[in-house]
């Protein structure tokens, strides 16, 4: 059967599914099922066709059985409701919602709520039927007052909690104490809507309070302990709203919003509404203050953010001493039901009305609550939650309303036959929507980072959910790295995992996180991971044996069971890899040693040196030379005391090209200690590094010469053979291989160069003097060592030699090059001696302090006499020895110019006398 209202449902809320006007339609079908006691089903669909669809569904409402109704919209939703959730959904709400019950349900059943005001300890309910309530925040009933037969409209608590101030249609208006006799009883002539206690009213000087009708009233109780009204507003329509801050009153009457400042007894401004085709009474202002200077406004469907400022005093005249700034002012898509702060954004509370004339009450639109962020001149919309109250399809936009608490973000929302509380999203919440979006990695993230604060989930089992997911989905590689960081130090969780990676045939995936440091498991899990790699895959075995400590597991067992495979595999390189390794675990480095030995393996020099097997390879030299010739060389350099230089040579007798290598690089390291082979590395040398035989013969001086000069000649190299000649001291005979074997002249005058000896010179040019390209190469170098006139004399005339011209040139340009450094140097001599000189007649022009410190040199009394009146003459040289001048000598051979008689008797250059002191 078919029904057109809602009986009953409970509470869903739908981010996002808020509807647009003229774009879309929610339409709800509400079934009663075959069935006996079951609930209401509340099938909600939104078309996105135009509204010519709409008539025919409507149409036909009445002839659908509920099983093709079910039908048609499982069928037509099935497309853009997936679409749409799955955008939805990706988009974690900000808020959760619960519906406040205990008490409250029973009161909603009986009454309808019609205002309700929040302080930080309880809740103050009023209902239609003229009672108020006092709840704690679980809804739980804790004070019940019967004021008035008619509806509340308004309830006002101080800050402290401890007063209340209540107002009814009927015009009655209560404040007393909830915890004193103290109160005011005041029946009016017509309905207040509004009443606000002043803040701190239970201070005995703040004893204020406003209230509003058709005029703004302030109640303030004198000295006398009676009360004084005073009329601060009227004549603007009624009063539909009042907000008291600090000192400052915000109210809203038919035409706009006021602020009144209570301390200068001042209005300070006055916001026009904007839309005045809005009826007030069913569209009322909400007015919420964010701090104590911050006035959000919203009336219709604009939203004002006013600030409240001084004004300088300057500009004061005759205005106000505050003025208020509008900061913000944008237009929303709905209507306001009420505005709350959240830090430097706003909840916004919205009635949704479809602009459709024929639209029935049952498919109203569902309540709004979004969160948006205020621009200058428009919004950001943060999230947006639309709330399936009780009754929502018989609700106008005056019967919603949104208060909240300050003291901690809780948010609720007042329809007539509910109450909503929402609150921000904790962490736990948060990790709830990751995991039911299955964003097990975030999720686990989250928790580890805020584990303090989270009291109903736990990391770990997070993180093996986590595990989990990742095994369904197949990911066994990430999902045995998330072992590492879940399972931590719990043994038998790892144990488990392990044997659950076992039935799936995935120990592979978790062999390399298995915990091998302080925590260690059973070693029975270890070895029976090896067993399994050792069966499909000897390259992951022998990559875990070389990572595992060998305590992990029993080494023994492990030998064996490699041995039993190398009996049906004996060349296999990687399984007798992995066997020395074994073997050097257990300590039996000469089984290794023999193995990496055969294999030729690299890793047997780090085996020698870090077990000291120097003993063990004393036979074996020729092998590790054969394998790697450089580190076996640095190795047997390295520990020289541990095998001698005199046990290699022994051992490489045979293999001159090896001995040569190793004797090479002991001589490259010190000179001197392998002095005694010498000899027989010239011959080492000559047959197999003949490059490096000439650098061996400069740097050694333990080397035969003779012997050197007979191996040189008989090979014929020259170069070589004219360093020994020249060593030798046969310097001419050298030169002459020089000069006919080489025929090189350039070399030729670098040797005379280098030798600097005259006769030599002279045998080059006497060489030279008929060979034409020696002559040339003579004259282009020879020119700062000998005279090339001497050479230019001795040619012959008529001999042609190539590029004489360019020769003579340079000859030329190369004593004008010396003619001009000569003369540079002159300069810069003479300018250093001027410099000099100068500097060192400054210093003897300095006048030199004398005291009675200082002595005469000659007479050694005060330099000084005692009667300053008397006459006195000083004689000081510039060798700072001072003289009376009776005390010195007569001047010598050169009449005027005195010397020092000590600098002289020290036979050093004496110094003249450079001041005279006379008084």
């Amino acid at each position: 059967m078919l029904y057109g209202f809602v009986l009953s449902c409970d509470l869903t809320y739908d981010r996002g599914t808020c509807l647009r006007q003229q774009t879309s339609l929610c339409v709800h079908w509400i079934f009663r099922t075959s069935k006996p006691n079951c609930d209401i089903v509340d099938v909600q669909h939104e078309f996105s066709e135009n509204v010519l669809r709409y008539s025919y569904y409507f149409a036909r409402i009445q002839r659908i059985t509920m099983a093709d109704v079910e039908e048609q919209v499982r069928k037509q939703s099935e497309e853009f409701t997936d679409e749409s959730e799955e955008e939805d959904s990706e988009e974690e709400p900000k808020l959760k919602y619960e519906r406040l019950s205990n008490g409250v349900t029973e009161i909603l059943q009986k009454d309808a709520a019609s205002c309700m005001t929040v302080h930080d300890k309880f809740l103050a309910l009023g209902t239609h039927f003229g009672k108020v309530f006092l709840l704690d925040i679980q809804g739980n009933v804790t004070q019940k007052f019967e004021i008035s037969s008619v509806k509340i409209n308004q309830i006002s608590l101080d800050e402290s909690g401890e007063h209340v101030g209540i107002c009814s249609e009927d015009g009655k208006v209560q404040v007393f104490g909830l915890y004193t006799r103290e109160g005011f009883h005041e029946n009016f002539d017509c309905p207040i809507k509004v009443v606000a206690l002043h803040p701190q009213f239970t201070r005995s000087n703040y004893k204020q309070f406003v209230t509003g009708g058709n005029k703004l009233l302030l109640y303030e109780r004198n000295w006398l302990n009676r009360w004084k009204t005073s009329v601060l507003h009227e004549g603007e329509g009624s009063i539909t709203a009042i907000q008291w801050r600090a000192n400052l009153i915000a109210w809203a009457n038919n035409v706009g919003v006021k602020i009144y400042d209570i301390g200068t007894k001042q209005r300070i401004t006055n916001v026009l509404r904007d839309n005045v085709s809005l009826r007030p009474d069913m569209y009322p202002c909400s007015l919420c203050w964010k701090d104590n200077s911050s006035l959000i406004v919203g009336w219709g469907s604009s939203i004002k953010i006013c600030v409240v400022k001084e004004r300088n005093p300057t500009e004061m005249r005759d205005l106000p001493s505050r003025y208020v700034e509008i900061v913000s002012a944008f237009e929303t898509e709905f209507f306001i039901s009420g505005l709350a702060p959240l830090a430097d954004q706003l909840v916004t509370l919205y009635f949704v009305k479809e602009n459709s004339d024929h639209m029935d009450e049952e498919f109203r639109a569902r309540p709004r609550l979004d969160i948006i962020q205020p621009l200058p001149e428009s919004c950001e919309e943060i999230s947006s939650d639309a709330l399936t109250v009780r009754n929502f399809q018989d609700n106008e936009c005056r019967d919603y309303r949104l208060e909240h608490s300050e003291g901690e973000s809780l948010f609720y929302i007042i329809s007539p036959k509910d109450i909503v509380v929402a609150k921000e999203r904790d962490q736990d919440d948060h990790i709830d929507w990751l995991l039911e979006k299955k964003k097990y990695e975030e999720a686990l993230m989250a928790a580890e980072i805020s584990f303090k604060n989270i009291k109903r989930h736990d990391v770990q089992k997070i993180g093996m959910a986590y595990i989990n997911h990742l095994v369904e989905k197949g990911d066994y590689d990430s999902a045995a790295r998330k072992c590492q960081k879940v399972l931590g130090k719990n043994m038998e969780l790892w144990e488990n995992e392990v044997y659950r990676f076992k039935t799936i045939g995935q120990l592979k995936a978790i062999s390399q996180y298995l915990p091998r440091g302080d925590l260690r498991l059973r070693p029975a899990i270890y070895e029976m991971i090896l067993h399994d790699f050792l069966k499909s895959d000897y390259e992951g075995f022998a990559t875990l044996i070389r990572e595992w400590p060998g305590e992990l597991y029993n080494n023994m067992a492990i030998v064996q069971a490699v041995s039993d495979h190398l009996k049906r595999e004996p060349t296999n390189r990687t399984l007798l890899t992995t066997l020395a390794e074994l073997y050097t675990y257990d300590q039996r480095y000469d089984r290794a040693l023999e193995i990496y030995l055969r294999l030729r393996h690299k890793d047997v020099y780090q085996l020698i040196h870090k077990h000291n097997l120097f003993s063990s390879i004393e036979d074996k030299i020729v092998l590790l030379m054969d394998f790697d010739k450089e580190k076996a060389v640095d190795m047997l350099l390295d520990n020289e005391d541990k095998l001698s230089t005199d046990r290699v040579v022994e051992e490489l007798a045979d293999r001159p090209e090896l001995l040569h290598v190793y004797l090479h690089k002991l001589f490259k390291r010190d000179h001197h200690k392998g002095q005694k082979y010498h000899e027989r590395q010239i011959g080492l040398y000559a047959e197999y590094d003949r490059p490096n035989l000439l650098p061996f013969l400069r740097d050694s001086t333990h080397c035969p010469l003779e012997k050197a000069l007979e191996v040189c000649q008989q090979r014929n190299f020259v170069e070589e053979t004219v360093f020994l000649l020249s060593r030798m001291g046969n310097c001419r005979r050298a030169l002459q291989m020089i000069m006919e074997e080489l025929e090189d002249v350039d070399k030729a005058i670098e040797f005379a160069k280098e030798q600097d000896d005259a006769e030599l010179w002279e045998d080059l040019i006497s060489y030279s003097i008929d060979k034409p390209p020696f002559i040339t190469g003579l004259l282009n170098n020879i020119g700062t060592h000998v005279d090339p006139i001497l050479l230019i004399h001795r040619i012959k005339e008529g001999m042609e030699i190539p590029n004489l011209r360019d020769s003579l040139v340079k000859i030329l340009q190369d004593y004008n090059l010396q003619i001009l450094l000569r003369e540079g140097c002159k300069k810069i001599l003479v300018a250093d001696s001027l410099s000099l000189l100068q500097k060192m007649h400054r210093t003897q022009m300095r006048g030199v302090r004398v005291d009675e410190e200082n002595i005469c040199e000659s007479c050694h009394a005060t330099i000084l006499p005692s009667d300053m009146a008397k006459p006195f003459s000083v004689v000081m040289f510039h060798c700072r020895h001072m003289f009376h001048k009776e005390c010195l000598p007569s001047s010598g051979t050169i009449p005027g110019l005195q010397f020092c008689n000590i600098c002289s008797a020290k036979k050093r250059r004496p110094g003249s006398g450079v001041l005279e002191m006379k008084k």
